[in-house]
Parts: structure tokens; C-alpha cells; sequence
């Protein structure tokens, strides 16, 4: 749609995987009537997106939670477009089964640092543990290889993988044996679904600004789940060895009714999530989550 001289640009960024690409369906491919606001679409993987929400580059992006315990100074909580594994969650995955107490002895492959899921995998393995940072959509090739195929880590011998996206729902098709869903162990752990990611938006774009982007956000999830045969067909084209049964699947576990809204659940999820990771000292301060009001 084409926009007046006084439109404002947003700049809006989230990982190339279906179920953020199904969120911001209908903003990208302008179905949406966004008034005098022009959207702008990044897709970076998610650890990324975590070190350039640091320099508040863009005005909405999406962020692992575990990197806004980091970032809340500069981003607010959008209610809208979280990513809940609500009794599921990302993977530790490997070639044979180990207890914790052998996995605390073994190198895993990591999508970064700044994820959810490594905030997760550290507190159940109550506390640090080895790794090695590599790409997110190459771990389950590294595990099935024993170590790092390429990069700076080439050769790094690596026992177990830490997946996220749709590796969650592949994994086997590599013969890799799951060791803990962190989303289940989760669950069982404090009764509340695990919280991943969710969308940050600027503060100072002011409350009017905010407010109304989040809105429009809130619409375009909405019209993907109006219309979720065409906007999963359009989230396909980000699924790594995903068909369309299987798209619509991992679309189904993280687009759903927390996408809409957290809700007073959710956001007692985040704060939890948040205050655990404190008094594991894997945050190094106490944040209570803000969530656009």
C-alpha cells in the first residue's frame, strides 16, 4: 500500500523459521491495512537478532527471553507473538542416551548463548556446562558426526546437540535419541508452560507508537490463524526439511491462543522464568518482565 510522506518506518526483524514467518504473514505480504506506519522485514537467525537488539537497531524484533533479561531497558514486552513450549521446548538430543550427571561431562552444540534454550538447558543441568556455539539449523549434522563440520570449531568434538525450530519435530530422522525435552522437564519443575521468545518493541517510540504497532502485530498473527492454509504455505519456504503436515504442525505449537496474548499465565511464566535464572546465577540481575499495556 503505498504511504504518505509523513508514514513512519518501522523496522521489524525475526528468525527465518515458520512459526515467526507465520506471525508476520499478513504484515509482509501486506494484507493488513497499517495506516500511516511502513514495515520494513529483517529474517535473522535468533542469536543474531539477540546481539543487535543490544544497539536497539530495530523498532520491533523478536528476542529470546533470556536475552531481555538483558535488554529490558531498551525493549518492552509486546503481549502478542510469544513462543510458549507449553509442555515441549527445545532438545538436548544425542547418538546414545546419557544421564545428566555423563552430559555434564560432554561438549553439546548450541544455538547461542542468548537463547531461551540455553537458559533452560543450563538450569536443568543446574548450573554452566561445555559447549560449543554453532549454527542452529547445522547441530543435529554436527551431532550425527560426532563434531564440528566447518567454521572457527572445525573438529570440535561435539556429544549432544541443543536444538530449536523444526529440529524439534527431525531429530529422529538422524538417529538421534532424545536425552530431555527442557519443555517437559519445565513443566514437571514449576507447573508453567516454558516461554521462549517473544517480540520487543522500542521504548522510546512513545506510547501512542507502541501501542499501535503492537496492535497491528496482534492483527497480522490473527489473520494468519483466519486464513492458516495460505499463510502456513507461505511459512513453508522457511522450514528445513519440513513438508506442509509437518509445517502445520511446528506452526501449531507455537502460534496458538499464548501467541495472541501471554495473559496472566504467560506473564507469570515469564516472570518465573526470569527470577529462576537469577537464583541459578545464570542472570546476573533480577528483572520483572514490562509488557505493553
Amino acid at each position: 500500500m503505498e504511504k504518505n510522506q509523513n508514514s513512519l518506518l518501522v523496522k521489524v526483524a525475526h528468525s527465518p523459521d515458520p512459526d515467526d514467518a507465520f506471525m508476520f504473514y499478513a504484515m509482509a505480504k501486506e494484507r493488513l491495512d497499517t495506516g500511516k506506519y511502513s514495515f520494513t522485514h529483517k529474517l535473522v537467525d535468533i542469536e543474531t537478532l539477540n546481539q543487535l537488539a543490544h544497539t536497539g537497531h530495530y523498532e520491533l524484533t523478536a528476542l529470546s527471553l533470556h536475552a531481555y533479561a538483558y535488554l529490558n531497558d531498551i525493549y518492552m514486552l509486546c503481549p502478542c507473538g510469544a513462543s510458549m513450549g507449553d509442555n515441549y521446548g527445545p532438545m538436548i538430543v544425542a547418538k546414545e542416551y546419557f544421564t545428566k550427571d555423563e552430559l555434564r561431562k560432554k561438549t553439546i552444540a548450541v544455538p547461542g548463548t542468548m537463547t531461551t534454550a540455553f537458559l533452560a538447558a543450563g538450569m536443568f543441568m543446574d548450573g554452566p556446562f561445555d559447549y560449543v556455539v554453532v549454527p542452529f539449523d547445522r547441530i543435529l549434522d554436527y551431532v550425527e558426526a560426532g563434531k564440528v563440520l566447518e567454521g572457527e570449531n572445525e573438529g570440535r568434538e561435539v556429544a549432544a546437540g541443543l536444538i530449536i525450530h523444526e529440529g524439534q519435530l527431525t531429530y529422529m530422522n538422524q538417529g538421534l535419541k532424545l536425552i530431555v525435552d527442557t519443555g517437559v522437564w519445565w513443566m514437571e519443575k514449576t507447573g508453567f508452560p516454558l516461554p521462549l521468545g517473544a517480540n520487543g518493541i522500542r521504548k522510546d517510540l512513545g506510547d501512542e507508537n507502541i501501542r499501535e504497532i503492537n496492535r497491528l502485530l496482534k492483527e497480522s498473527i490473527q489473520y494468519g490463524l483466519n486464513h492458516r492454509k495460505e499463510a502456513v504455505e507461505y511459512a513453508l519456504q522457511f522450514g528445513r526439511g519440513l513438508n506442509m503436515e509437518l509445517a502445520d504442525r511446528f506452526v501449531g505449537m507455537y502460534v496458538n491462543d499464548w501467541t495472541l496474548d501471554f495473559g496472566q499465565r504467560g506473564r507469570e511464566a515469564v516472570r518465573l522464568l526470569l527470577e529462576k535464572g537469577f537464583q541459578t546465577g545464570l542472570i546476573p540481575k533480577l528483572v520483572v518482565p514490562e509488557f505493553v499495556g
